[in-house]
C-alpha cells in the first residue's frame, strides 16, 4: 500500500476487521501489515512446532568392553556401535577394569584402539581415551558427509 500515516493505516485497518502489525520494526520506515494476529500468532506456533518435530536428536550411546573381550564379542560391539553410528548417534565406548587388570591397562587402549580402526570409515574420535578410576572412556561422534 505504500508509505503512510500510522493514523491511515490504523484506519484501514479497522475498516476491514483486522490488526495492523509491524513486521519490521528495524527498517527504515517500519514495515507494517494489516492482517488478523490470532491467525499469524496461531501460524507461527504450528512452523515451530514442526520445525522441532523434524530436528532431528542425537543420543550417546554408551557400550561397554573389557581388556579380556574375545574376538566375536569384540566384532559384536563393532556391529552394533557401527549401527548406533550410522544412526547418526554418538558412542560412548567404556573400558572398565577390574582387579589386577589395573595393572595392564594399556591392554584395554590397544582394545579400543581397534575398535576405532574398525568403525574410522564412519566415525571420528571426538574424545580421547582418558582414565577414570577404574573406566577408560573415549567418544566418537559420526563422520559429516
Amino acid at each position: 500500500m505504500g508509505l503512510m500515516l500510522v493514523e491511515e493505516a490504523l484506519r484501514l485497518a479497522r475498516e476491514e476487521d483486522l490488526d495492523l502489525v509491524e513486521v519490521a520494526p528495524d527498517a527504515d520506515p517500519p514495515v507494517c501489515k494489516v492482517m488478523d494476529y490470532g491467525k499469524f500468532k496461531y501460524q507461527q506456533k504450528k512452523k515451530a512446532h514442526q520445525a522441532r518435530a523434524k530436528a532431528k536428536v542425537t543420543h550417546v550411546k554408551e557400550l561397554r568392553l573389557r581388556p579380556k573381550i574375545e574376538d566375536h564379542d569384540f566384532m559384536t560391539k563393532v556391529k552394533k556401535g557401527r549401527s548406533f553410528l550410522e544412526d547418526g548417534d554418538r558412542v560412548q565406548l567404556n573400558m572398565l577394569f577390574r582387579g589386577r587388570e589395573m595393572a595392564h591397562i594399556e591392554l584395554g587402549k590397544e582394545v579400543l584402539e581397534r575398535f576405532v580402526e574398525e568403525v574410522s570409515d564412519i566415525a571420528q574420535v571426538e574424545r580421547q581415551a582418558n582414565l577414570q578410576g577404574r573406566r577408560m572412556t573415549l567418544n566418537l561422534a559420526p563422520r559429516k558427509h
